[in-house]
């Protein structure tokens, strides 16, 4: 509790102590009015100077101004009593609105934690405590334990645990060495880390996800705007209609004026929208909140309410559903066995780089003696023609694509029916056998896939760069609607606006990428959402939504906590405008009396608020399904 609201509850015990006092005194002595007078001044004095200070600024319907003009209307009727509970539970209703924003704010502020206060920079050998934004590129800098990674970098020397958990929601911590990348943000938990800067701070992974946070709020949702305007128009159209209650009535009836004014203030205490003003973003910031607290970073409470209505999610191949990496899934020896053709494609493949050599010398796994390799030519386009001269022999290969086997005349036989990229080994004329090397499917995308179909999400379709009949051999093992193969980015966006076009009026299309070469589809969708945004400056500045972990499974969080809240939001604003609504009409008519109003003000805002703070709360409940399925070729 801060230091304010700690003073606010003192004044408000002082107010209840003077009131009961109050009470116990009316009607037995002429001197009653003095603890009422107290105890209205205690609870809410600065409530009269805020509507006067508001109304020389322009802002004269707030709710310091009908307040004001409710009790001191109350008291000029004499119902000092009334006049005083009203303006004690409504500064009761306003130290809890506060105690639950703070509440609320927890978990940005926690996030905001991560911001490093300073960097050790080494500068002629020498150890140098300096502002994160003197450090340059190239710059090396220590991380001590306990200390925040002050910027982005790789490590050059150490090996430490880091405590991720405020940029991903994961509690585990990652266990880093020499030549691994290291994120701003993080928490160096025990080794001493040397590091050479890759980014200055402006350009860092925790000033991005700062500046991310920060804007977060000044992007509002529908329902927000709409409370906001509502406000606006209600509160002087309740004033005028206060006004002619009081007026009116007893001008036709011809007295009974002091009916009629207690009735238009107890109209006034009623009408204060402030359960709908407070509650409704509270309710948004709680779920931006949840969100951030399970490493799901959103750029607004717009892009929250998008979410809620997802229909069609759109996934990337490459980095969001498979892993980007590739391994050898099949060996098939045509000639001899698994092992010497595997042996004879890892000497071929030595000196190369690509992607499929490095994963044929992974599967191999034991050392090459370079010194067999009599000469390895590349052929562009093509593959490999080695001469290797191993223990059983001279060997002459070609080692490469179906384009290469038919250059030398070799026919291929007995290939594998499997989708992947297939490498071909062959010596002189003679076909040996093949190699399959795949993509691998992320570990909890069948998990993922799954919560989106149990969430509602109607298509879930897959947009890929690679081979048609690999997207589709993709789609049909994780059972997709729809595939579309060989696009590049620009084809991409031209199939999300086409999708647009197909999807339910009132619903919205969410794309999936990994946010480097899918820029342009993240901001042609109706929400983009980035995957692995800790390591990707483009996911940060093009995605609505960034997923700071690896993990698709989060997009199930992120519509189950964007739901809860939109449910949390609409409940709100019914229960809130359906009392008032009563409660007014029966003010009116001299059915309700000024406790009524108390109830239909402070009694409807803190339930409000209270049914807002849930939005901060979320518990993972998905089921775990597919277990089990990490590493499922592709």
């Amino acid at each position: 509790m801060t230091k304010k609201q700690k003073t606010m509850v003192v004044r408000l015990a002082v107010s209840a102590v003077f009131l009961i006092a109050g009470a116990l005194m009316e009607g037995k002595t002429a001197y009653a009015w003095i603890p009422f007078m107290i105890s209205y001044l205690s609870a809410g004095y600065d409530i009269p100077l805020k509507a006067v200070r508001n109304i020389s600024h322009g802002q004269v319907f707030d709710e310091n101004f009908l307040m004001t003009v409710a009790t001191f209307g109350a008291i000029g009727c004499g119902a000092l009593e009334e006049a005083v509970a009203v303006m004690l539970f409504y500064q009761v209703g306003e130290l809890f609105s506060d105690y639950a924003v703070n509440k609320s704010r927890k978990s940005i502020t926690e996030l905001m934690d991560i911001n490093p206060e300073y960097a050790n920079l080494v500068r002629d050998g020498k150890e140098e405590k300096v502002d994160p934004y003197e450090v340059e590129v190239g710059d090396t800098i220590v991380v001590k334990p306990g200390e925040k990674v002050p910027l982005d970098g790789v490590i050059i020397k150490g090996s430490s645990s880091l405590d991720t958990k405020a940029l991903t929601g994961e509690s585990m911590p990652v266990e880093v060495k020499d030549h691994d990348p290291i994120i701003s943000g993080s928490i160096n938990l025990n080794g001493v880390l040397e590091v050479q800067v890759t980014k200055l701070f402006d350009d860092s992974t925790v000033a991005k996800i700062l500046e991310l946070v920060e804007n977060a709020s000044s992007r509002k949702a529908k329902a927000e705007n709409f409370i906001t305007k509502f406000a606006r128009v209600y509160t002087p159209v309740v004033v005028c209609l206060a006004l002619v209650l009081a007026i009116i009535p007893p001008l036709i009836t011809g007295g009974n004026w002091g009916i009629w004014i207690y009735r238009a203030c107890s109209f006034l205490v009623v009408s204060c929208p402030c359960a709908l003003v407070i509650s409704v973003p509270l309710s948004f910031f709680g779920g931006l909140g949840a969100a951030s607290k399970q490493g799901i970073l959103m750029k607004g409470s717009n892009y929250l309410e998008a979410v809620a209505s997802l229909d069609t999610v759109v996934f990337d191949k490459t980095g969001t559903l498979t892993t980007g990496k590739f391994q050898v899934t099949r060996v098939k020896p045509v000639e001899g066995t698994k092992d010497e053709l595997l042996e004879l494609a890892a000497y071929g493949e030595f000196h190369s780089n690509h992607p499929i050599a490095l994963s044929v010398k992974d599967a191999y796994g034991k050392s090459v003696e370079e010194s067999r390799i009599v000469t390895a030519e590349e052929i562009a386009g093509h593959g490999i023609h080695a001469v290797l001269d191993l223990e059983n022999g001279r060997k002459d290969l070609y080692i490469g694509n179906e384009r290469l086997m038919k250059a030398q005349g070799i026919t291929i036989s007995d290939v594998p029916e499997i989708i992947g990229t297939s490498l071909y080994i062959a010596e002189g004329g003679v076909f040996l056998g093949s190699i399959i090397i795949s993509d691998t499917v992320r570990e909890d995308v069948p998990e993922a896939l799954h919560g989106l179909r149990r969430a509602g999400v109607r298509r879930l379709i897959m947009l890929t760069g690679d081979k048609p009949e690999v997207g589709r051999a993709v789609a049909d093992k994780l059972s997709l609607d729809e595939a579309y193969g060989g696009l590049l980015p620009g084809d991409k966006v031209g199939k999300v606006e086409e999708l647009l076009t197909t999807k339910p009026e009132g619903s919205t299309l969410g794309f999936v990428g990994d946010g480097i070469n899918d820029a342009p589809v993240l901001a042609r969708a109706d929400i983009g959402i980035a995957m692995g945004g800790i390591g990707s400056d483009a996911a940060v500045e093009a995605a609505d939504v960034v997923i700071m972990t690896d993990e698709p499974s989060k997009l199930v969080d992120a519509i189950v906590i964007a739901r809860k809240t939109m449910r949390i939001v609409k409940q709100n604003i019914i229960f809130a405008i359906g009392v008032k609504v009563l409660v007014l009409i029966l003010t009116a008519f001299g059915f309700a009396t000024m406790w009524a109003a108390v109830f239909a003000d402070v009694g409807v805002s803190v339930l409000a608020i209270l049914n807002a703070i849930r939005a901060l709360n979320y518990k993972k409940a998905r089921e775990k399904a597919f277990e089990g399925s990490a590493g499922t070729e592709v």
